[in-house]
Protein backbone atom coordinates (compact mmCIF):
# COMPACT_ATOMS: atom_id res chain seq x y z
CA UNK A 1 0.00 0.00 0.00
CA UNK A 2 1.64 3.29 -1.04
CA UNK A 3 2.45 5.68 1.73
CA UNK A 4 0.48 8.89 1.87
CA UNK A 5 2.51 11.85 0.70
CA UNK A 6 2.34 15.14 2.54
CA UNK A 7 0.82 17.68 0.22
CA UNK A 8 2.30 21.15 0.08
CA UNK A 9 0.23 23.96 1.49
CA UNK A 10 -1.78 25.72 -1.18
CA UNK A 11 -2.16 29.42 -1.48
CA UNK A 12 -5.78 29.20 -0.43
CA UNK A 13 -5.23 26.86 2.52
CA UNK A 14 -6.57 27.80 5.97
CA UNK A 15 -3.08 28.41 7.37
CA UNK A 16 -2.18 30.92 4.69
CA UNK A 17 -5.58 32.55 4.88
CA UNK A 18 -5.00 32.89 8.63
CA UNK A 19 -1.65 34.58 8.11
CA UNK A 20 -3.16 36.85 5.47
CA UNK A 21 -5.94 37.85 7.85
CA UNK A 22 -3.45 38.64 10.61
CA UNK A 23 -1.36 40.74 8.26
CA UNK A 24 -4.50 42.62 7.23
CA UNK A 25 -5.46 43.21 10.87
CA UNK A 26 -1.96 44.43 11.74
CA UNK A 27 -1.97 46.75 8.72
CA UNK A 28 -5.36 48.16 9.70
CA UNK A 29 -4.13 48.69 13.28
CA UNK A 30 -1.05 50.51 11.97
CA UNK A 31 -3.31 52.72 9.85
CA UNK A 32 -5.51 53.51 12.85
CA UNK A 33 -2.42 54.45 14.86
CA UNK A 34 -1.27 56.78 12.08
CA UNK A 35 -4.68 58.47 12.08
CA UNK A 36 -4.57 58.81 15.88
CA UNK A 37 -1.12 60.38 15.77
CA UNK A 38 -2.25 62.88 13.13
CA UNK A 39 -5.45 63.67 15.03
CA UNK A 40 -3.49 64.23 18.23
CA UNK A 41 -1.43 66.89 16.49
CA UNK A 42 -4.34 68.61 14.77
CA UNK A 43 -7.30 68.45 17.18
CA UNK A 44 -7.82 70.38 20.38
CA UNK A 45 -9.34 73.62 21.63
CA UNK A 46 -7.89 75.05 18.42
CA UNK A 47 -8.02 72.80 15.39
CA UNK A 48 -5.08 73.14 13.01
CA UNK A 49 -5.04 72.15 9.33
CA UNK A 50 -2.69 69.33 8.37
CA UNK A 51 -0.51 71.67 6.26
CA UNK A 52 0.08 73.94 9.27
CA UNK A 53 0.98 70.96 11.44
CA UNK A 54 3.43 69.73 8.82
CA UNK A 55 4.99 73.18 8.48
CA UNK A 56 5.34 73.46 12.26
CA UNK A 57 7.18 70.14 12.37
CA UNK A 58 9.56 70.59 9.43
CA UNK A 59 9.89 74.38 9.13
CA UNK A 60 8.99 76.07 12.43
CA UNK A 61 8.46 79.82 12.11
CA UNK A 62 7.79 80.76 15.73
CA UNK A 63 4.09 81.43 15.16
CA UNK A 64 1.12 80.26 17.17
CA UNK A 65 0.77 77.02 15.20
CA UNK A 66 4.42 76.16 15.80
CA UNK A 67 4.07 76.80 19.53
CA UNK A 68 0.91 74.71 19.80
CA UNK A 69 2.31 71.78 17.83
CA UNK A 70 5.89 71.63 19.06
CA UNK A 71 5.48 72.68 22.69
CA UNK A 72 2.02 71.33 23.59
CA UNK A 73 0.82 68.59 21.27
CA UNK A 74 4.00 66.90 20.11
CA UNK A 75 5.23 66.05 23.66
CA UNK A 76 1.89 64.54 24.71
CA UNK A 77 1.58 62.66 21.42
CA UNK A 78 5.06 61.16 21.84
CA UNK A 79 4.27 60.25 25.44
CA UNK A 80 0.94 58.70 24.43
CA UNK A 81 2.73 56.57 21.85
CA UNK A 82 5.31 55.30 24.35
CA UNK A 83 2.93 54.81 27.29
CA UNK A 84 0.17 53.21 25.23
CA UNK A 85 2.64 50.74 23.75
CA UNK A 86 4.05 49.89 27.18
CA UNK A 87 0.69 49.38 28.90
CA UNK A 88 -0.74 47.22 26.11
CA UNK A 89 2.30 44.93 25.92
CA UNK A 90 2.45 44.69 29.71
CA UNK A 91 -1.20 43.65 29.77
CA UNK A 92 -0.58 40.83 27.29
CA UNK A 93 2.40 39.63 29.31
CA UNK A 94 0.67 39.79 32.69
CA UNK A 95 -2.34 37.87 31.39
CA UNK A 96 -0.04 35.25 29.88
CA UNK A 97 2.18 34.84 32.96
CA UNK A 98 -0.72 34.62 35.41
CA UNK A 99 -3.07 32.82 32.99
CA UNK A 100 -5.71 35.24 34.24
CA UNK A 101 -7.85 37.00 31.58
CA UNK A 102 -8.63 39.81 34.02
CA UNK A 103 -5.01 40.54 34.86
CA UNK A 104 -3.61 44.00 34.17
CA UNK A 105 -0.48 45.96 35.13
CA UNK A 106 -1.54 46.42 38.77
CA UNK A 107 -1.64 42.70 39.48
CA UNK A 108 1.98 42.28 40.63
CA UNK A 109 2.03 45.44 42.72
CA UNK A 110 4.10 47.25 40.08
CA UNK A 111 1.80 50.28 39.84
CA UNK A 112 1.80 50.59 43.63
CA UNK A 113 5.60 50.39 43.59
CA UNK A 114 5.76 53.26 41.12
CA UNK A 115 3.34 55.29 43.27
CA UNK A 116 5.47 54.62 46.34
CA UNK A 117 8.59 55.77 44.50
CA UNK A 118 6.93 59.01 43.41
CA UNK A 119 5.61 59.80 46.89
CA UNK A 120 9.00 59.01 48.42
CA UNK A 121 10.70 61.36 45.95
CA UNK A 122 8.33 64.20 46.81
CA UNK A 123 8.03 63.71 50.59
CA UNK A 124 11.57 62.63 51.50
CA UNK A 125 13.86 63.99 48.79
CA UNK A 126 11.90 67.14 47.97
CA UNK A 127 11.71 66.48 44.24
CA UNK A 128 9.17 68.86 42.72
CA UNK A 129 9.27 68.18 38.98
CA UNK A 130 7.81 65.34 36.96
CA UNK A 131 11.06 64.75 35.10
CA UNK A 132 12.77 64.43 38.48
CA UNK A 133 10.52 61.85 40.08
CA UNK A 134 10.06 59.73 36.96
CA UNK A 135 13.27 57.91 37.94
CA UNK A 136 11.92 57.21 41.42
CA UNK A 137 8.73 55.82 39.91
CA UNK A 138 10.64 53.48 37.62
CA UNK A 139 12.89 52.35 40.47
CA UNK A 140 9.90 51.72 42.75
CA UNK A 141 8.16 49.66 40.10
CA UNK A 142 11.25 47.55 39.42
CA UNK A 143 11.87 46.90 43.11
CA UNK A 144 8.23 45.93 43.64
CA UNK A 145 8.34 43.50 40.72
CA UNK A 146 11.59 41.94 41.92
CA UNK A 147 10.21 41.59 45.45
CA UNK A 148 7.06 39.84 44.20
CA UNK A 149 9.05 37.35 42.13
CA UNK A 150 11.53 36.72 44.95
CA UNK A 151 8.83 36.08 47.56
CA UNK A 152 6.74 33.93 45.21
CA UNK A 153 9.77 31.91 44.14
CA UNK A 154 10.60 31.21 47.78
CA UNK A 155 7.27 29.55 48.50
CA UNK A 156 6.66 25.81 48.35
CA UNK A 157 4.82 26.02 45.02
CA UNK A 158 7.30 28.45 43.47
CA UNK A 159 6.41 31.34 41.16
CA UNK A 160 3.14 29.88 39.92
CA UNK A 161 0.42 32.14 38.48
CA UNK A 162 -1.66 31.92 41.67
CA UNK A 163 1.31 32.61 43.93
CA UNK A 164 2.40 35.61 41.88
CA UNK A 165 -1.12 37.05 41.94
CA UNK A 166 -1.49 36.59 45.72
CA UNK A 167 1.91 38.06 46.56
CA UNK A 168 1.32 40.93 44.15
CA UNK A 169 -2.07 41.71 45.68
CA UNK A 170 -0.56 41.70 49.18
CA UNK A 171 2.26 44.03 48.14
CA UNK A 172 -0.17 46.32 46.31
CA UNK A 173 -2.28 46.71 49.46
CA UNK A 174 0.76 47.26 51.69
CA UNK A 175 2.37 49.90 49.50
CA UNK A 176 -0.97 51.65 48.99
CA UNK A 177 -1.38 51.90 52.75
CA UNK A 178 2.08 53.47 53.12
CA UNK A 179 1.38 55.91 50.29
CA UNK A 180 -1.91 57.04 51.83
CA UNK A 181 -0.26 57.42 55.23
CA UNK A 182 2.42 59.71 53.78
CA UNK A 183 -0.17 61.74 51.88
CA UNK A 184 -2.32 62.19 54.97
CA UNK A 185 0.46 63.84 56.97
CA UNK A 186 2.04 66.00 54.24
CA UNK A 187 -0.16 68.47 52.35
CA UNK A 188 2.59 69.50 49.92
CA UNK A 189 3.20 65.91 48.91
CA UNK A 190 -0.52 65.42 48.40
CA UNK A 191 -0.72 68.44 46.07
CA UNK A 192 2.18 67.20 43.95
CA UNK A 193 0.96 63.61 43.95
CA UNK A 194 -2.59 64.62 43.01
CA UNK A 195 -1.40 65.95 39.65
CA UNK A 196 0.44 62.71 38.86
CA UNK A 197 -2.01 60.12 40.17
CA UNK A 198 -4.91 61.22 37.96
CA UNK A 199 -3.04 59.80 34.99
CA UNK A 200 -2.69 61.74 31.77
CA UNK A 201 -0.46 63.10 29.05
CA UNK A 202 -0.81 66.83 29.64
CA UNK A 203 1.86 68.87 31.44
CA UNK A 204 4.71 66.57 30.36
CA UNK A 205 7.51 67.85 28.17
CA UNK A 206 9.03 65.74 25.43
CA UNK A 207 11.96 64.87 27.69
CA UNK A 208 9.73 62.66 29.86
CA UNK A 209 9.05 60.32 26.94
CA UNK A 210 12.78 60.23 26.25
CA UNK A 211 13.53 59.35 29.87
CA UNK A 212 11.36 56.23 29.88
CA UNK A 213 11.92 55.19 26.25
CA UNK A 214 15.00 52.98 27.02
CA UNK A 215 12.97 50.98 29.55
CA UNK A 216 10.10 50.56 27.08
CA UNK A 217 12.43 49.46 24.30
CA UNK A 218 14.14 46.96 26.59
CA UNK A 219 10.80 45.56 27.71
CA UNK A 220 9.55 45.34 24.11
CA UNK A 221 12.62 43.41 22.96
CA UNK A 222 12.37 41.04 25.92
CA UNK A 223 8.66 40.48 25.22
CA UNK A 224 9.44 39.56 21.61
CA UNK A 225 12.08 37.07 22.76
CA UNK A 226 9.72 35.19 25.11
CA UNK A 227 6.63 35.32 22.86
CA UNK A 228 7.00 31.78 21.53
CA UNK A 229 7.56 30.41 25.03
CA UNK A 230 4.34 32.07 26.17
CA UNK A 231 2.41 30.03 23.59
CA UNK A 232 3.69 26.85 25.23
CA UNK A 233 3.10 28.23 28.73
CA UNK A 234 -0.58 28.75 27.88
CA UNK A 235 -0.93 24.96 27.51
CA UNK A 236 0.11 24.40 31.14
CA UNK A 237 3.42 23.94 32.90
CA UNK A 238 3.65 20.18 32.33
CA UNK A 239 2.94 20.43 28.59
CA UNK A 240 5.35 23.34 28.26
CA UNK A 241 8.10 21.32 29.94
CA UNK A 242 7.43 18.32 27.73
CA UNK A 243 7.88 20.57 24.69
CA UNK A 244 11.35 21.52 25.92
CA UNK A 245 10.56 24.95 27.35
CA UNK A 246 12.25 26.26 30.47
CA UNK A 247 9.11 27.63 32.01
CA UNK A 248 10.87 29.34 34.90
CA UNK A 249 13.03 31.30 32.49
CA UNK A 250 10.07 32.14 30.24
CA UNK A 251 7.98 33.31 33.17
CA UNK A 252 10.87 35.36 34.58
CA UNK A 253 11.56 36.97 31.19
CA UNK A 254 7.91 37.80 30.58
CA UNK A 255 7.47 39.11 34.11
CA UNK A 256 10.65 41.19 33.86
CA UNK A 257 9.50 42.69 30.58
CA UNK A 258 6.08 43.47 32.03
CA UNK A 259 7.62 45.14 35.07
CA UNK A 260 9.90 47.29 32.89
CA UNK A 261 7.02 48.34 30.66
CA UNK A 262 4.60 49.05 33.50
CA UNK A 263 7.13 50.88 35.60
CA UNK A 264 8.11 53.18 32.75
CA UNK A 265 4.51 53.88 31.72
CA UNK A 266 3.17 54.52 35.23
CA UNK A 267 6.14 56.66 36.24
CA UNK A 268 5.73 58.89 33.18
CA UNK A 269 1.95 59.24 32.90
CA UNK A 270 0.56 58.06 36.22
CA UNK A 271 -1.68 55.01 36.71
CA UNK A 272 -3.84 54.83 33.58
CA UNK A 273 -6.55 52.17 33.73
CA UNK A 274 -8.24 50.08 31.03
CA UNK A 275 -5.52 50.05 28.37
CA UNK A 276 -3.58 47.12 29.83
CA UNK A 277 -6.80 45.20 30.53
CA UNK A 278 -8.87 45.70 27.39
CA UNK A 279 -6.34 45.90 24.56
CA UNK A 280 -4.96 42.34 25.05
CA UNK A 281 -8.49 40.95 24.81
CA UNK A 282 -9.17 42.94 21.66
CA UNK A 283 -5.89 41.83 20.10
CA UNK A 284 -6.57 38.15 20.80
CA UNK A 285 -10.09 38.47 19.41
CA UNK A 286 -8.64 39.85 16.18
CA UNK A 287 -5.58 37.64 15.60
CA UNK A 288 -5.95 34.66 17.93
CA UNK A 289 -3.87 33.38 20.81
CA UNK A 290 -0.45 33.41 19.08
CA UNK A 291 1.50 35.77 21.32
CA UNK A 292 3.76 37.02 18.55
CA UNK A 293 0.75 38.39 16.71
CA UNK A 294 -1.19 39.48 19.78
CA UNK A 295 1.81 41.44 21.06
CA UNK A 296 2.23 43.12 17.67
CA UNK A 297 -1.43 44.11 17.34
CA UNK A 298 -1.71 45.14 21.00
CA UNK A 299 1.38 47.31 20.57
CA UNK A 300 -0.40 49.15 17.77
CA UNK A 301 -3.83 49.37 19.38
CA UNK A 302 -2.59 50.50 22.82
CA UNK A 303 -1.25 53.88 21.70
CA UNK A 304 -4.27 54.33 19.44
CA UNK A 305 -6.67 53.89 22.36
CA UNK A 306 -4.70 56.13 24.73
CA UNK A 307 -4.34 58.90 22.15
CA UNK A 308 -8.05 58.65 21.32
CA UNK A 309 -8.87 59.03 25.03
CA UNK A 310 -6.54 62.03 25.26
CA UNK A 311 -8.17 63.65 22.20
CA UNK A 312 -11.65 63.03 23.62
CA UNK A 313 -10.60 64.67 26.89
CA UNK A 314 -9.52 67.78 24.98
CA UNK A 315 -12.71 68.06 22.93
CA UNK A 316 -15.41 67.23 25.46
CA UNK A 317 -15.27 70.51 27.42
CA UNK A 318 -13.04 73.09 25.69
CA UNK A 319 -11.09 75.10 26.63
CA UNK A 320 -10.75 72.84 29.68
CA UNK A 321 -9.54 69.24 29.51
CA UNK A 322 -10.33 65.90 31.11
CA UNK A 323 -7.18 63.83 31.72
CA UNK A 324 -6.82 60.71 29.60
CA UNK A 325 -6.67 58.54 32.73
CA UNK A 326 -10.21 59.59 33.67
CA UNK A 327 -11.52 58.94 30.15
CA UNK A 328 -9.99 55.46 30.03
CA UNK A 329 -11.36 54.67 33.51
CA UNK A 330 -14.87 55.68 32.44
CA UNK A 331 -14.59 53.36 29.48
CA UNK A 332 -12.96 50.60 31.51
CA UNK A 333 -15.59 50.20 34.22
CA UNK A 334 -18.34 48.77 31.97
CA UNK A 335 -15.83 46.65 30.06
CA UNK A 336 -14.49 45.14 33.28
CA UNK A 337 -18.04 44.28 34.35
CA UNK A 338 -18.59 42.60 30.98
CA UNK A 339 -15.37 40.60 31.26
CA UNK A 340 -16.21 39.43 34.78
CA UNK A 341 -19.69 38.39 33.63
CA UNK A 342 -18.25 36.42 30.72
CA UNK A 343 -15.69 34.77 33.03
CA UNK A 344 -18.48 33.63 35.33
CA UNK A 345 -20.44 32.19 32.44
CA UNK A 346 -17.38 30.25 31.24
CA UNK A 347 -16.58 28.78 34.65
CA UNK A 348 -20.17 27.90 35.46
Amino acid sequence: MPSAAVRPTRAGSPSRRGVGRRVAVASAAALLLTVALLASLTLGSRTLPVDQVWAALVAPDGGDATTIVRELRLPRTALGLVVGLALALAGVLFQAVTRNPLAEPRILGVSAGASFGVVLAIAVFGVGTLSGYVWFGVAGALLAGLLVFAVANGTREGATPVTLALVGAALDASLAAIVYALLSIDARTFEEYRFWVVGGLTGRDVGVAGQVLPFVLAGTVLAALVARGLDALALGDDVARSLGNRIGLVRLGAGGAAVLLTGAAVAAAGPIAFVGLAVPHLARALVGADHRWSLLVAGLLGPTLLLAADIAGRLVAPPGEIPAGIVTALLGAPLLALLVRRARVVTA
